[in-house]
């Protein structure tokens, strides 16, 4: 058995080692999107405010991995830094090359969307001029061929004057959609500047106002992405969507319990925990197709014990705050070998402590999610080393 030292725990033994099966499709029972992060370019200057420098055959790759893992795609959402670093030039660039390369594994407009945003026009100070913005975003998102996702706008949410102008400019987007969207409700602990969202800074008027838009405009939506951390607001939104607007969860605290009542998920630690993500709803899928009952809690148990180290890990690398989770994401990605360095745009490698790194790198270990130990034990070693220790 390997130890090693570190720091804020002491002498660690790694657990023995687990070998995850690569299933041979999608899951039947949920759509499933991991939301995907960006590969930095070690050698390009990713220093802060300078742009993006992405290193495209790393960051391709990682999305081939989610893909073989029967995972779809969530490109160029927070997870991949928009608003933290991924500049507007790297983002249209990221959205071509995405959609381009799932193309070999089937139809691009399955496999991945695209979020679609205003962060390009940051100084928009008018509806009119954050309609235009959304307008261009989503035509470069659906001219390569992806799916949409309606991305949360800071600028609309400092500009907007309440629920009526979230309506308007929504409505307008929804004429300019080839095929039923994503909306993106994400709370202020992963965007302080989002705060407010939908017309209110109260949850139950903002989900009125939301729900309203849905109901007017049912047909062109395809589902919901809420990352608001909260189990049972989602359950109650879930119920009081009109029939067949699915909810993705992007609670990234609950999803297991989330996925198994009901939800469907978009979700930035799918990311991270890909191989156990998909074991886990292999066995659901199992549980829910079965005629014994038996065999159905059987199958349930086996989905409880696979996620269940999962969310610990989960709940580590989204701590507050919370909009660095990205830091540990990419850590993990780099231990795991799809990529060859521990470096993000933006230098936001630099956004989380050593001591929280490597309670990240015990959880990931007690979850079974070090796919090489001998690699991912030389790499922690080596930032130790680099940190004088």
């Amino acid at each position: 058995m390997t130890t090693i030292d570190l720091p804020g725990i002491g002498a660690y033994t790694l657990r023995e080692p687990v070998t995850w099966e690569v299933p041979g499709g999608p899951p039947a029972g949920r759509v499933v999107y991991a939301a995907a992060h960006v590969v930095a370019d070690p050698l390009g200057d990713n220093t802060p405010g300078s742009p993006a420098a992405v290193d495209w055959d790393a960051t391709l790759r990682f999305r081939r991995h989610l893909w073989s893992h029967g995972l779809r795609v969530a490109d160029a959402m927070d997870t991949a830094q928009r608003n933290m670093g991924l500049d507007w030039a790297a983002t249209k660039e990221l959205i071509r090359r995405s959609a381009a390369e799932a193309r070999s594994y089937g139809d691009p407009a399955t496999l991945v969307a695209c979020g679609a945003g205003t962060d390009h026009a940051p100084q928009a100070a008018d509806l009119n001029t954050i309609t235009a913005a959304y307008a261009e975003q989503i035509e470069t998102v659906q001219s390569a061929g992806a799916g949409v996702i309606v991305m949360a706008s800071r600028q609309l949410a400092r500009v907007a004057a309440g629920p009526q102008d979230y309506h308007q400019v929504y409505g307008k987007l929804f004429g300019l959609a080839d095929r039923p969207v994503i909306l993106h409700w994400l709370g202020e602990m992963f965007d302080p500047q989002l705060a407010g969202y939908w017309g209110s800074g109260d949850v139950a008027a903002a989900t009125e106002s939301f729900l309203e838009l849905i109901h007017a405009h049912a047909a062109m939506v395809d589902g919901v992405k809420v990352s608001l951390l909260d189990e049972e607001h989602e359950v109650r939104l879930r119920a009081a969507l009109p029939e067949g607007v699915r909810l993705y969860t992007g609670d990234d605290f609950n999803y297991p319990s989330l996925i198994k009542s009901g939800s469907h998920a978009l979700l930035g630690i799918f990311d991270a925990i890909a191989p156990a993500a998909t074991a886990a709803l292999q066995a659901l899928d199992a549980a829910e197709a079965a005629q014994d009952a038996d065999e159905a809690a059987r199958q349930l148990a086996r989905y409880d014990e696979i996620f269940a180290p999962t969310v610990p890990l989960s709940r580590k690398i989204f701590e507050t705050p919370t909009y660095n989770y990205k830091t540990g994401i990419v850590f993990l990605a780099w231990l795991n070998g799809h990529q060859d360095a521990f470096a993000m745009v933006n230098g936001a490698q630099s956004a989380r402590s050593l001591r929280h790194l490597a309670e990240v790198f015990r959880l990931a270990d007690q979850a079974g999610l070090l796919s090489d130990q001998e690699l991912a034990v030389r790499r922690m070693k080596a930032l130790l080393a680099v940190n004088g220790l």
